[in-house]
């Protein structure tokens, strides 16, 4: 029962977050948990535990005597991996591949000078690895095998920064690199020069060349806003 009750609520919870970030409830909105129980057929207690883990996210807010009301848009938590996927699976999805790929425009190449100077051996050869497995699932149309690798090569830039805000935005960067993915916004086959530059990011923080590693994230990001203009105008 309890694994059942866990499904019914992630059935809610699947419909409303993507209803509410497309903007089928405009900020404002008050949502009656009456009417979601007969809506989606579920108990109340499967309707709150969704509407908190929407709190969570600040997508809506629990008043008594007024109910659940959808929040002004830029209160949202729009770092929540969740919201971002929504968002990117939305009418909106070019303005926000844009704004999530200016983000990582101005952290990124950072990240990656400071890890030119601050990464470990082990993170090192965790970079390289993964830069390696991003050359061999390049070609083939392997996109998903592919984006496991560009995700963890990712996530080890940003954690070797030793900055523990830059880290905790690997999950962003994450959603964001698999939105892209799902939703077809990158070629069939990823940029050749983009693999390149991700494997000579990785020989510039081995070596520590950290002027080096930031030019070149620099033109990583530069590359895949590029590649937005062509694929998501």
């Amino acid at each position: 029962m309890e694994n059942e009750g866990k499904g019914l609520h992630a059935r809610v919870l699947e419909s409303l977050g993507p209803a509410i970030t497309a903007g089928d409830y405009p900020p404002g909105t008050i949502l009656r948990t009456d009417e979601l129980e007969q809506r989606f057929d579920v108990s109340r207690t499967v309707i709150r535990e969704a509407i908190r883990v929407l709190e969570s996210m600040q997508l809506v807010a629990s008043r008594r005597r007024v109910g659940v009301t959808v929040r002004p848009t830029e209160e949202w938590n729009v770092y929540d991996p969740r919201v971002i996927g929504w968002r990117l699976a939305g009418r909106d999805r070019p303005r926000q591949l844009r704004s999530l790929t200016v983000l990582r425009s101005a952290i990124e190449p950072v990240a990656a000078g400071l890890a030119a100077q601050h990464a470990t051996p082990e993170q090192c050869a965790r970079l390289t690895e993964e830069a390696m497995g991003m050359v061999a699932t390049s070609r083939g149309q392997q996109l998903d095998a592919y984006l496991v690798h560009d995700m963890a090569f990712h996530r080890v830039v940003l954690t070797a920064s030793g900055n523990e805000m830059f880290a905790r935005l690997g999950d962003v960067v994450a959603a964001v690199l698999t939105g892209r993915t799902q939703h077809r916004v990158m070629f069939t086959d990823p940029d050749p020069a983009a693999v390149t530059l991700h494997v000579q990011v990785a020989e510039a923080v081995r070596t520590g060349d950290a002027a080096r590693a930031e030019a070149l994230t620099r033109e990583i990001t530069a590359g895949a806003m590029a590649e937005l203009d062509v694929l998501a105008p």
